[in-house]
């Protein structure tokens, strides 16, 4: 809503030293936020005079064109130029070359002087041209930016106006305005007219409001007017469409009159460009009262009037000259034509008013908010009145409203209003709230007094009334959103000022705060953080190329996925089903920059459709599914778990003068698997994996002691590295994080420190090349009981001494009691023992 500062004065206490911007820090206090500022002289400076064409001579050009050479003079007669510059002439008279030939000798114009500033910076000067020294030029109202009428320049006698000459123009057609934009939520729609936006500077700044309603004087019963019915047979949600209709008559109009310049300022500001003059005082009236009307020309009219629901196949020509076919559910204005318009949306172009309009008649209405708003988006047909009628008018202005429209058509159209008028409808039952004592205080947080409470309510135009309960509230009738106790506490926090409302955190009630699975999830992500990885987001979308090879182990096994309706790119065209593709994808970006040391994570959902996707049918709106219905729409939901995933490349740490930094390789990506499954309480068994995003020999599979396949962790193929321009031995890891936590004990119980030595004793086991060696170290450890306190693989060796095919796995295994020191012989047995289930099973040999 655009609000001119002008217009504004009239009707609150806004200081004459006032800006745009001071009023939107006043609005921003009762919650409006500010949009912008519009003020002409930001863009038209002066000297910008009026003037008047003393001589017109025509002077034929070589290229076709006629131009006139003008002599205008800018001061009255006998006075000398007090305006100073170069290029102004002291002499108060002007020579201005004008390609515009729609005035004559005598008419009063606007000058542009040397020294002034059009929009678009142009600047003006003296300067010659066609022969002649031009020394300012006549302008138009494009070129001073007041209107699209670029045909002709503005001769002032035509929208009446007879100033003396060397009057300030910006100030004669009110260019020294400015307006105050804000931003006003669906719920305060009477906050679309200066009648609401002063209530609401009064209400911030705690000054006094004049209410433009109370200055019209319009008559309290009409009776005898236009015949006006309303037959709505199809309400919507059981509401008329249409609950008052308040019809005036205005006879002997001159639609030709020129709008008045201050009407057409404010309009301009306002955001509405000047048509006509009855179509503008119709504009200005909605501007201030917030109340739609419309002007029919009454001759063309036949028949009473009636407001109904369309019938099918009807049709309507509409004010923007287009046919419509109407919807049985528009809420229609007809007469014994047919339809005339479509109820607070738009008028028929039939009896629109026109320049030969003599007389008028002005309807006041109040519609529907939902039929108006159906009606607009059905016929993709914005308009200022619908903006309105949609988000709730007063219903007890709309008599006001037709009168001032009737008093400014008498004033400025010269026309003749009948007594006699229209008025038909049932008024709504007001809504009344109970609002306890201590309601609005207990849910704003601050203490309230009852004067606070009563002068908040009453400011917003309610009625009070104490009782025994607390107050008995009756809403206003321009504020249809005030409905229970709790708007009235919102408003009351509203007026009292939000900067009285204390920032306090609330308290968590007991027993409640992060579930099992959100502690784990952020313990894992802050474990990896620690670790000196860095935490990234990529995008979901993938190619079907990148699934297939990510998304499934063996080559050649195509990955079902969800395809996007409507992708970004036909490159990114599938929901993703591994995190590494777009992973690999950011450390790719970040190469490309020369970021070459990288060790990036990220976790995230990654999408795995079932076998059935989505719903045949959509369930109906309005009404809650039955379960199954609900159970058929999760079921068509995919799988979504949450995935970890890494990608690290380059070294370990930068180089320095005593420092040769590592190379990431194979293990560290097996190491941040560790670190997961260690952070959560879950042993991660590792073994030889194959996966065709990995490198063939240098790949592990990650899973549970159940047997679960959790992820896979290695060095990247080389083939898809250099596919992807990225260094070679570039190594990852993706980890199933949802099987993780699943997995991970409720609690996890620290394990004992026994205070006893350790025995350590080293093993050499000779098995067949094949046998990998975690399965050989799950056999000593199972094997070796419960003294075994850790084992670990130290050397792997094949080569002279051993016989081809085998290798020789050395192990460490420390063995201690918790209540005693082991001795030497308890600890050799408790190797054998590991041994000896080495050997039951892979033929194990000690060296």
């Amino acid at each position: 809503m655009r609000i001119p500062l002008s217009w504004l004065r009239e009707f609150a206490q806004v200081p004459a030293g006032a800006s745009a911007e001071d009023v939107m820090a006043e609005l921003v206090k009762v919650g409006f936020e500010e949009e912008a500022v519009h003020r002409p002289t930001d863009a038209l400076q002066g000297p910008i005079v009026v003037g008047q064409v003393l001589s017109r001579v025509k002077e034929p050009q070589s290229n076709g064109k006629t131009i006139n050479w003008c002599q205008v003079r800018v001061v009255p007669e006998g006075q000398e130029q007090t305006l100073t510059g170069e290029g102004i002439d002291p002499s108060g008279v002007q020579g201005i070359i004008c390609g515009a030939h729609n005035f004559v000798e005598g008419d009063k114009v606007v000058v542009t002087l040397p020294g002034a500033v059009l929009p678009g910076d142009f600047r003006i000067s003296a300067r010659k041209t066609y022969g002649h020294l031009s020394a300012g030029m006549i302008a138009s109202v494009r070129e001073l930016g007041i209107g699209e009428d670029h045909d002709g320049i503005l001769v002032l006698s035509r929208i009446g106006l007879d100033p003396e000459l060397g009057t300030d123009a910006m100030e004669l057609l009110g260019l020294h305005d400015q307006a105050a934009e804000i931003n006003v939520t669906p719920d305060r729609g009477y906050a679309f007219s200066i009648r609401g936006a002063a209530r609401e500077y009064a209400h911030a700044t705690g000054t006094a409001f004049t209410d433009p309603a109370s200055k019209v004087q319009a008559p309290v019963t009409l009776s005898g007017g236009f015949g006006v019915k309303i037959n709505d047979d199809a309400p919507i949600y059981g509401k008329q469409g249409c609950d008052r209709f308040v019809a005036r008559t205005v006879r002997g109009v001159d639609a030709t009159r020129p709008t008045p310049p201050w009407m057409s300022s404010r309009l301009r500001l306002a955001g509405i460009r000047a048509i006509s003059l009855p179509v503008d005082i119709s504009n200005y009236v909605m501007l201030e009262l917030g109340q739609p009307n419309h002007c029919y020309d009454r001759d063309r009219l036949s028949g009473d009037i009636v407001v109904r629901r369309a019938r099918a196949g009807e049709k309507i020509t509409t004010l923007d000259g287009k046919e419509r076919a109407l919807d049985v559910e528009d809420l229609l204005i007809t007469d014994d034509s047919g339809a005339i318009g479509i109820a607070g949306v738009m008028g028929g172009a039939h009896t629109e008013v026109s320049d030969s309009t003599a007389n008028v008649l002005v309807e006041a209405a109040h519609f529907d908010e939902v039929s108006i708003a159906r009606s607009r988006r059905r016929h993709k047909l914005p308009s200022e009145a619908s903006k309105r009628f949609e988000r709730g008018v007063d219903w007890q202005v709309a008599n006001v409203a037709a009168q001032r429209v009737v008093d400014l058509l008498v004033e400025l159209a010269g026309g003749t209003a009948d007594e006699a008028g229209t008025d038909v409808g049932t008024a709504p039952e007001a809504v009344t709230i109970q609002l306890p004592a201590a309601f609005a205080a207990n849910r704003i947080g601050i203490d309230l007094s009852e004067q606070q409470i009563v002068t908040s309510l009453e400011d917003l135009g309610a009625a009070v009334e104490k009782n025994h309960e607390g107050y008995l509230v009756t809403a206003p009738s321009w504020r249809n959103d005030l409905e229970t106790k709790e708007d009235l506490s919102e408003e009351i926090a509203r007026l009292v000022g939000y900067d009285k409302i204390p920032a306090t955190l609330p308290v968590a009630p007991p027993g409640r705060g992060l579930t099992r699975v959100q502690q784990q999830r952020r313990r894992l992500i802050q474990a990896l953080a620690d670790a000196g990885l860095t935490e990234v987001l990529a995008y979901p979308f993938v190619s079907k190329a990148a699934n297939d090879t990510f998304g499934v182990p063996s080559e050649g096994t195509a990955r079902t996925a969800l395809k996007l309706a409507n992708p970004i790119s036909e490159e990114h065209g599938y929901l993703r089903t591994s995190i590494l593709p777009g992973l690999i994808e950011v450390a790719k970006r970040n190469h490309s920059r020369g970021f070459r040391d990288l060790a990036l994570f990220e976790t995230g959902l990654v999408f795995l459709p079932g076998e059935t996707l989505g719903t045949a049918t959509i369930p109906p709106l309005g009404v809650k599914p039955a379960d199954e219905v609900l159970d058929a729409l999760y079921d068509g939901v995919p799988d979504q778990p949450l995935h970890l995933a890494a990608v690290l490349t380059g070294h370990d740490s930068p180089a320095a003068a005593v420092h040769t930094p590592r190379p990431w390789d194979w293990a560290d990506a097996l190491d941040i698997a560790r670190i997961a499954g260690d952070v959560l309480g879950v042993d991660i068994l590792v073994s030889q994996g194959q996966h065709q995003a990995f490198h063939p020999g240098r790949a592990a599979q990650l899973a549970l002691r159940s047997g679960e396949v959790v992820g896979y962790a290695g060095e990247l193929h080389p083939k898809l590295l250099a596919a992807h321009d990225m260094p070679a031995r570039s190594v990852a890891l993706e980890l199933n994080a949802d099987a993780l936590f699943e997995a991970a004990a409720d609690v996890i119980v620290a394990r004992h420190i026994s205070t006893y030595p350790v025995a350590s004793q080293d093993v050499a086991l000779v098995v067949p090349q094949e046998i990998p060696a975690d399965d050989v170290l799950s056999a000593l450890r199972e094997g070796a009981g419960e003294l075994l306190e850790d084992v670990a693989l130290f050397d792997v060796y094949a080569g002279k001494g051993i016989e081809d095919g085998r290798k020789s796995l050395a192990f460490s295994l420390r063995f201690r009691a918790a209540d005693r020191t082991l001795t030497a012989d308890e600890a050799s047995a408790a190797r054998e023992s590991a041994v000896a289930v080495a050997a039951e099973r892979f033929g194990a040999v000690q060296r």
